[in-house]
């Protein structure tokens, strides 16, 4: 089996970039009691396995200190369903709510609202356009995970030419936009890849499935993809199988499922870009509570992401996310 040590340093110098702050602190916002011991969690979609991670230490950690934690999550990762979600949540008036927004535009003004009545907002994973809603920003560095994956993939390809796709989400998701566009940009400096159109899948797997399969059909010289999240690479790793095409065209898959970390073992993946909900769970939810009590917090926090393959990852199993707590 080819070794490919330099994906080692990769996810070494992307550990450097943990706890990376911009240093600013945030502003406490409206008038919280700092008494209410009531907290709030509003993941991107109920039994995401990464959000499942984040919720597990959230509740893991608002238990330590004290607090009650209502976690909440829509069946789908939509704009829609999360607002209903979020207006009950206002109506019950905890000191915080912590949000992976679906929409960087479309929550801002219900967030602009909940801000308005006193409940501090801590955006976790996903961010607002608008930088004034909330008072601190936990996420991974996805524009500096899109390099990653890009730099993965070149190890993997060693040499090779070829076309390459990156599959989106939906667009106005502000992670997997910046892990698009990272890719996006470090591929460019390899003139022996082709890079094709972003494609977008509405973050649903039988669409990536589709879309690859089309892509093969249309570009018989496609050597790598890249899932910018956990449905896109689960699509994508189906549809590389049908055609027979695992491990002869390389794919980045993003975060580490339990299914994905499977498909790693087993050769549908060949290379996962993992991040740390866990820690993010976790700072949010202390972050929350600096907020109520009207303490600083720091503005915005980059957490660490690491390149795992079929080589390195049982020394990397920390990284693999939680179907359930």
């Amino acid at each position: 089996m080819r070794t490919h040590k330099g994906l080692l340093a990769l996810g070494a110098a992307a550990l450097l970039l943990a706890g990376c702050g911009s240093g600013q602190i945030g502003d406490s916002g409206g008038q919280t009691d700092p008494n209410n011991k009531n907290l709030a969690l509003i993941t991107g979609q109920r039994g995401e396995p990464f959000y499942v991670s984040v919720e597990c230490a959230a509740q893991q950690e608002a238990a330590a200190q004290g607090y009650q934690l209502n976690a909440q999550a829509p069946e789908k990762f939509e704009q829609a369903e999360q607002s209903q979600i979020l207006g009950g949540i206002v109506s019950s008036k905890p000191g915080a709510v912590i949000i992976a927004p679906t929409d960087d535009k479309a929550l801002a003004a219900p967030l602009q609202q909940a801000k308005g009545n006193g409940i501090q907002v801590v955006e976790v994973d996903t961010a607002l356009e608008d930088r004034s809603v909330a008072v601190t920003s936990l996420s991974s560095d996805n524009y500096a995970g899109g390099q990653l994956a890009a730099q993965t993939l070149v190890q993997l390809l060693g040499g090779k030419g070829g076309s390459v796709l990156a599959l989106n989400t939906k667009a106005g998701t502000s992670t997997t936009d910046e892990r698009a566009k990272g890719f996006e940009d470090e591929i460019r400096k390899h003139p022996n890849l082709k890079l094709l159109p972003t494609q977008y899948t509405e973050n649903e797997p039988a669409t990536a499935a589709q879309i690859v399969s089309s892509t093969l059909a249309a570009n018989p010289d496609l050597v790598g993809v890249f899932g910018t999240n956990l449905n896109t690479g689960e699509g994508a790793g189906t549809a590389l199988s049908n055609a027979g095409k695992s491990g002869q065209v390389q794919l980045v898959g993003f975060d580490a499922s339990p299914k994905q970390v499977d498909d790693l073992r087993n050769g549908r993946v060949q290379a996962l870009i993992a991040q740390n909900p866990g820690k993010i769970g976790q700072e949010g939810v202390k972050r929350a509570i600096s907020a109520i009590k009207g303490q600083p917090v720091e503005r915005e926090t980059k957490t660490e992401m690491i390149s795992i393959t079929r080589e390195n990852m049982d020394q990397q199993a920390q990284y693999f996310y939680k179907s359930q707590c």
